[in-house]
């Protein structure tokens, strides 16, 4: 009941994932990223674990196929899912299991993948690899949040979606971009925007606090003087 996209960006070393699904709070289960390492997303019928497991193989050294074929050996019930990886040199790989939900499809690009079930079209996939790879000027969140609109813009899952996320590493442990959609009844993806669209100013100055609060700029908010 999901579809996402998931990407690497040469120009900056990040790496990324955009999600939704018909279910709540996508972002607490599937999308999974590392800085220096790569990104996954684990979705169908989810297993959380799969994600950290295949970024540990990654950092450990593995290209993706193997990291994924290593976990999937090792999982219980391989069938019921679907991963999508990326390191941060671009490579790629995708697991879709024999009981992958309805309609479904999976497509891969130059450090970018898609995978998506109970889909309206199986082709959707590939309509989000292509936006992205048309969009090279854009910064990483961007176009990953750019390519799910154009996956739902073609026509999306079979039902409505009801949560979101965008989650983003850059060089530091802890996300660059961790912003999440748990639940709404219409539209989670437009909201996704807006809460891009009002973070996007803000981004780096977290990072600055993080690294230099006396570079920082000002909270911006009342009584910080």
């Amino acid at each position: 009941m999901t579809f996402s996209i998931t990407a690497f960006c040469p120009r900056t070393n990040m790496v990324g994932v955009a999600i939704t699904t018909s279910s709540i709070a996508v972002g607490s289960r599937c999308p999974h990223v590392r800085a220096g390492v790569g990104a996954v997303a684990s979705q169908n019928v989810t297993n959380p674990q799969i994600g950290p497991d295949v970024l540990d193989w990654v950092q450990s050294g593995d290209a993706p196929d193997t990291a994924l074929t290593s976990v999937m050996d090792r999982e219980p019930h391989p069938e019921f899912r679907q991963v999508a990886v990326v390191d941060t040199k671009g490579n790629t790989a995708l697991f879709s299991g024999g009981n992958t939900l309805g309609t479904n499809g999976t497509a891969i690009g130059q450090g970018v993948v898609a995978a998506g079930n109970l889909l309206k079209s199986a082709e959707l996939p590939q309509i989000m690899v292509d936006h992205f790879a048309a969009h090279p000027d854009l910064t990483l969140p961007e176009r990953l949040l750019s390519a799910l609109e154009a996956g739902l813009a073609s026509g999306g899952e079979e039902g409505p979606v009801h949560s979101a996320a965008l989650l983003v590493a850059h060089e530091h442990p802890w996300p660059l971009v961790d912003l999440r959609v748990d639940w709404h009844e219409t539209a989670p993806i437009t909201e996704l925007r807006r809460l891009w669209t009002e973070y996007e100013p803000q981004m780096q100055d977290y990072t600055n606090r993080a690294v230099d609060p006396l570079a920082a700029p000002s909270y911006g908010v009342p009584g910080d003087e």
